[in-house]
C-alpha cells in the first residue's frame, strides 16, 4: 500500500476510535446515570428492607404479629419500586417470579398455599430446599394470604406457619441480595460498555426504554386494569394485593419510580423533560383522589371507577409521550419485554 493510503487509512482509523469512544462516553452517561440513580438505589432498597424482614422473622415471625406485618410491607414497597426491572439479573433462575408470582390468573397461590400448610411440608426446613419449592407458595403474595385471609389463620399449626414465614423472608432476602450482587458484580458494567451481551450503545439504551414502557404496561393493564374489567363487569376482588389494602399504595409507588425512569432518560432534552413532569403530576393528583379507596372495593360505584379510568388515561398518555418523543431521542422502539409470550 502506498505511504500516503497507509497514513490516510491511519488517520481515518485514529479518528473512527475517537468519535467512537466520543459516543460511548455520552452512552455512558446516560446510562450511568439510570444504574447509579436508579437501578442499584432501587435494588439496594428492596436488599435492605427484605434483609431487615428475614432478620425479624428469626425472633418474631407469627403472621398476626404488628412488627412482621410491617416488615413484609416496607419490602413490598421496595419490590414494587423494582417491578419494572424485568431484565437482566431479576429473570435468572426465575428470580423476579419468586419475589412476586402476580398477576396469578389461575389462582395458583391459594390453592399451593392451603396444600403446603395442611401437610406440614417440610420443603420449609433449609433455604435449599424452599428454593425448589413452586414459585406459587415463595414471595409477598402468598405471606399476604396468611397474614390478611382468614381462611388461612387456621390451616396447619402456629409453629408451622412460622416456620413458613421464616422460610418465605430468607428466600426473599436470597433473591434480593443474588440480583443486587449480580448487578454490583457484572451486569451493571456490561450495560453501561456494549461488547457481548449490549453490542452498542443503542442495544443498551434499548433495554433502559423497554423497562420504562414496561412498567408503563404494568401499570395500565395489570394493576389498573385488571380490577376495572368493564364498566358492566367490574372485577374489584382481581386488585393487587386487595386483601392488605395496598393496591392504590402499588400504584402510587410505581409512578412514583416511573417518574425517576422517565426524567433519568429525557434529561437532555429540558422540554420533554417538562412535558413528561406535568403528565405524572396529573397522575399523582388523580392517584390521591382515590385514596379513601385503597382495595379498590368501591370501583362498582361509577365516580369511583370514572376515577381509576382517568387514572389509567393518565398512563396511557405517559406512554405515548415516551413512544412518541421519548423513544425516537433515543433512537429505539419499546420492542418485546419480560410480559410478552413466545
Amino acid at each position: 500500500m502506498p505511504l500516503l493510503s497507509r497514513l490516510t487509512a491511519t488517520v481515518c482509523t485514529v479518528a473512527c476510535t475517537v468519535l467512537a469512544l466520543s459516543s460511548a462516553a455520552r452512552a455512558d452517561a446516560l446510562a450511568e446515570a439510570v444504574i447509579d440513580q436508579h437501578i442499584l438505589p432501587t435494588y439496594a432498597q428492596l436488599t435492605s428492607k427484605s434483609a431487615e424482614f428475614a432478620n425479624l422473622t428469626q425472633s418474631d415471625c407469627a403472621p398476626t404479629s404488628e412488627a412482621v406485618r410491617n416488615a413484609w410491607g416496607a419490602a413490598f414497597d421496595a419490590w414494587v419500586a423494582a417491578s419494572h426491572l424485568r431484565f437482566g439479573p431479576s429473570e435468572v433462575d426465575n428470580r423476579a417470579f419468586a419475589i412476586a408470582f402476580w398477576p396469578d390468573s389461575r389462582a395458583k397461590t391459594p390453592k399451593a398455599l392451603r396444600s403446603l400448610l395442611s401437610d406440614r411440608s417440610p420443603v420449609v426446613d433449609t433455604p435449599e430446599d424452599f428454593a425448589t419449592a413452586s414459585v406459587a407458595v415463595r414471595g409477598f403474595y402468598a405471606l399476604e394470604y396468611l397474614f390478611f385471609d382468614p381462611a388461612y389463620a387456621d390451616l396447619g399449626d402456629p409453629d408451622y406457619a412460622c416456620a413458613f414465614v421464616q422460610a418465605v423472608a430468607r428466600d426473599l432476602a436470597r433473591n434480593s441480595a443474588a440480583i443486587l450482587d449480580d448487578w454490583e458484580q457484572d451486569y451493571a458494567d456490561q450495560l453501561r460498555t456494549p461488547a457481548a451481551r449490549y453490542r452498542s450503545e443503542t442495544e443498551a439504551h434499548q433495554e433502559l426504554f423497554k423497562a420504562l414502557t414496561t412498567g408503563l404496561e404494568i401499570l395500565a393493564d395489570m394493576r389498573i386494569g385488571r380490577p376495572l374489567g368493564t364498566f358492566d363487569a367490574p372485577k374489584p376482588n382481581r386488585a393487587e394485593a386487595r386483601r392488605s389494602g395496598r393496591s392504590l399504595r402499588h400504584i402510587e409507588i410505581q409512578l412514583q419510580s416511573l417518574r425517576e425512569l422517565a426524567l433519568l432518560l429525557s434529561a437532555n432534552d429540558g422540554a420533554l423533560t417538562e412535558h413528561l413532569t406535568q403528565v405524572f403530576d396529573k397522575a399523582d393528583r388523580h392517584a390521591d383522589q382515590l385514596s379513601d379507596d385503597p382495595s379498590p372495593a368501591g370501583i362498582t360505584d361509577p365516580q369511583k371507577r370514572f376515577l381509576l379510568e382517568t387514572l389509567q388515561q393518565d398512563v396511557f398518555e405517559i406512554k405515548e409521550i415516551a413512544l412518541r418523543d421519548l423513544g425516537p431521542k433515543l433512537g429505539v422502539e419499546a420492542g418485546f419485554n419480560a410480559l410478552d409470550g413466545d
